[in-house]
Parts: C-alpha cells; structure tokens; sequence
C-alpha cells in the first residue's frame, strides 16, 4: 500500500462517518519534504468537495515577522516555528469552512517570503472535507526542562539564553492549541529520522530554483541547513511523541514509501 492510498483510505472513511451537514476536519502533519502538499492535493483530487489549508499559507507577513524579531527575538523573522503563523486568520478561515460558506484561502509565496494578495486567494467551499495540512500541526508543547540545553549550533550560538525557543513553545501551548482543537482527526507521516529531513527539504528547494523561484526567501543548500534547523527541536519532538496519539500514522521509508503497516488509533 501506498501512503496515498492508506491516506485516502482513512479520508474516505472519515468522510462517511462524519456527521450530515458538517465537513470533517483532518489533519495531517509531516516534517518538511515529507510529500503533505501533494498527498493533500491527490486526496482533494479524488474525494469532490475537499478544501485544502496549509499551515505555510498561514504565515505572518514578512513585514510583521520583520518587527517580531525587533520585539522579541532576532530568530521570528526566519518563518516556521510557532508564533510566525497568523492563528486568527486560520482560526476564521477553519471556522468559515466548518459552517458551510465559500471561503478565500490565504497564500503564501515562498520565493518572496510573503503573503499574497487577498485578490489572489482562490474560492472555495462549501466543502465536505477539510485537509488542514503543516509541519507542525497537532503539535504539543514541549515540557520546559529539554529546552534548556541547545540542540543545535543555531540555538548555541543564536538563543544561547534560550528566550526564542521558549517562546515559540508557550505560543504552541497557547493560540495553537484553539486552532488544533478544530481537527476531528490526526494524521501523522513519519520520516525515518531527522536526518532524513534535510534531504527532502533540499530536493524542495532545488524544484523550486528549477521552477525559477527567486526574491528573499529563495535559499542555496548552506541556506537550507540553517533555515531547517529552526525546525529542528520541535520536529523531532512531534517524531517521539505524535505517532502513538494520531488516529493515523504512516511511517515512511527515505523514499517516502511506506516502511510499514499503516498504525490506527481510532
């Protein structure tokens, strides 16, 4: 079995069991590369009536990243960790979707590091089936005591005192929270190992070069190094923790095949 296929699966059951008159909310978590997009965009394809978010489409503005790191730390204005997303914007745009309307939904443009126009916000809805796909979605905070100690040479020498980490980890134990509380189920795909992240994460940023992707948030692979290493706690916590909670959890092989049985949890 694919993990298409175990992930369709899983959808389509979701969507039959849902309650009449209200679209099922799934979310789907998986560390960067790991192959969300374009599973959320197949299953759209196959059940009629899916709307897909993004948590990447979510980000704040490049402009309010930019007076985040004056405010409170220099390392918000890299996008990724909690507290760079506008949880409002995807609290209204889930809660629109869950009532039934036709909704605009938000873009980023990763190349620019910005949002897009509200002109350019695709319509849909209403819909039956919700995909609210992210690296982080359905995340739990961490406890504080890991935190202390860096992990990488990014929180050593740039959060030496540990303020940023700490901060992003009360903001995913706070708003994040509300905004996860909206999912009726979890998905999770499981990379192999951290390690394995980097890889994928290049092969992203390469298509998006060969596509002629440029402007500020366009990376070479020293640049990918470090961009994925604010990532870095956090995913390997959700690698640790998410897989024996998720209502599914598809381990994936580093060729992002299944390595495994699909586990359930329902």
């Amino acid at each position: 079995m694919s993990p298409e296929a175990a992930l369709l699966a899983f959808a389509e059951q979701a969507v039959a069991m849902a309650d009449p008159g209200r679209p099922v909310v799934i979310g789907l978590c998986g560390s960067q590369g790991s192959g969300k997009s374009t599973l959320s965009a197949r299953v759209a394809a196959a059940i009629a009536g899916t709307a897909v978010l993004s948590l990447d489409d979510l980000y704040l503005t490049r402009a309010e990243r930019q007076r985040l790191a004056t405010r409170v730390h220099p390392l918000f204005a890299t996008r990724g960790v909690p507290g760079t997303h506008d949880v409002d914007l995807g609290l209204a745009t889930l809660d629109a979707l869950i009532a039934g309307r036709h909704v605009a939904l938000p873009r980023f443009d990763k190349a620019r590091d910005d949002r897009t126009p509200e002109s350019d916000w695709p319509v849909v809805g209403p819909a039956r089936l919700i995909l609210f796909e992210g690296w982080c979605v359905g995340a739990r905070a961490l406890p504080d005591a890991p935190l202390v100690e860096p992990i990488n040479a990014l929180e050593r020498d740039e959060d030496a005192g540990g303020h940023w980490r700490q901060t992003w980890n009360a903001a995913l134990a706070g708003d994040y929270q509300r905004l996860f509380a909206r999912l009726d189920r979890l998905a999770l795909l499981a990379a192999p190992a951290w390690e394995t992240v980097f890889g994928w994460r290049l092969q992203q940023e390469h298509a998006l070069r060969a596509a002629g992707g440029t402007g500020p948030g366009a990376m070479d692979d020293a640049g990918v190094a470090r961009f994925i290493s604010h990532y870095e706690r956090l995913t390997r916590h959700i690698l640790n923790e998410m897989p024996e909670r998720a209502d599914l959890c598809l381990r994936l092989a580093p060729d992002r095949s299944l390595a495994g049985r699909p586990l359930t949890h329902q």
